[in-house]
Formats: C-alpha cells, sequence, structure tokens
C-alpha cells in the first residue's frame, strides 16, 4: 500500500491574495507513483485551478515540462519467490502502465533497468535503497541525493521496509 501524501496547493485568489486551492491527499496514481503536480513549456500558468498533479498519466513529464511525485519501492524480499521471468515481465508490466514500455532497453543487469530522456532529481527519504547502474551499484540512505542524466538504472530494495523516494523529472533532450 502506497503512503498517502498530503498535498496543499497555493493560488492567488479573485482578489489577488494567496489562498489554499486545494488541501488533501494525492490521488493520482500510476503504478508505484503518487502524481503531485506537471508543468508544461515555460512559463507556466498559474492563472489556472486545473489539478495539475491529476493530468499526469506517465513516467516522462510532458514534452518540454516537469512532474513532481513521490514513489515507493518494495522491498527485494517481497519478490523472492518469483522466477526471473515473473520478475521481468511484472516490471515491463509496470513500466506499461505507466505509458512507458519504451524505456526498457537493456535490462541485462536488473529487470527494473530504464532510461528516459529527463534530467530526474531524487531524494530518498525513507528507508533503504540501491542505485543499480550498468558498471555499478550505490547504496543510498535517507536525506541522499540522486541527479540521475539519462542513465540507465534501477532501484533495489534490500531492506526491510519500503523505500519512500522523492523526485522531479525534467525533460531533456534524448540520450
Amino acid at each position: 500500500m502506497l503512503i498517502p501524501v498530503r498535498r496543499i496547493i497555493t493560488c492567488n485568489n479573485h482578489e489577488g491574495r494567496s489562498s489554499v486551492l486545494s488541501d488533501g491527499p494525492a490521488t493520482n496514481i500510476i503504478g508505484s507513483l503518487t502524481e503531485l503536480w506537471t508543468t508544461a513549456e515555460a512559463p507556466h500558468d498559474h492563472a489556472t485551478n486545473t489539478d495539475l498533479g491529476a493530468c499526469s498519466d506517465s513516467l516522462e513529464p510532458p514534452t518540454s515540462g516537469t512532474v513532481f511525485r513521490f514513489f515507493q519501492i518494495p522491498p527485494e524480499a517481497n519478490s523472492a519467490h518469483l522466477s526471473q521471468e515473473e520478475k521481468a515481465n511484472a516490471w515491463s508490466d509496470l513500466f506499461a502502465s505507466m505509458n512507458a514500455a519504451h524505456v526498457q532497453p537493456d535490462t541485462r543487469r536488473d529487470p527494473g533497468m530504464h532510461k528516459s530522456a529527463t534530467t530526474d532529481y531524487i531524494i530518498l527519504l525513507q528507508g533503504a535503497i540501491t542505485l543499480v547502474l550498468d558498471d555499478e551499484e550505490v547504496d543510498m540512505k535517507p536525506f541522499d541525493v540522486v541527479i540521475q542524466r539519462g542513465t540507465n538504472h534501477s532501484w533495489v530494495n534490500r531492506g526491510e521496509v519500503d523505500a519512500l523516494l522523492m523526485a522531479v523529472l525534467v525533460d531533456a533532450k534524448g540520450t
């Protein structure tokens, strides 16, 4: 079960004064992603009262835009009973559910490997996670930050609790 995320969205009211447009749980879930907000190409429109978190339907942000989200990775032990083929199929299905079946060019190292044309700012908030790259692995603890620059990677949770991460993805030139 995904950890609920309270989301407070501000706006300028009809008198031009700052106020709260929305305060409640983020409800747009795509796979294991809790979508918080998206932006299209700059400049961004602050006049709209549209919930731009609810508009996100893909792992990747809109063209020339951004996406802000939380995501969770359960412990690897939760899927230890699955065969390698079942794990690969589960990852493939997950990426397809995020409209991102095309982001898995090379899964030889790990079935969750993926690569998108984005610059990602990622912070581990809870638990432990291992960033798996083609040639190495990096163990992370809470508040470690990754600047993911369009490289093939996967996340493996070798801990005992779900890892909770926050990410901002920015559309970038293809790599």
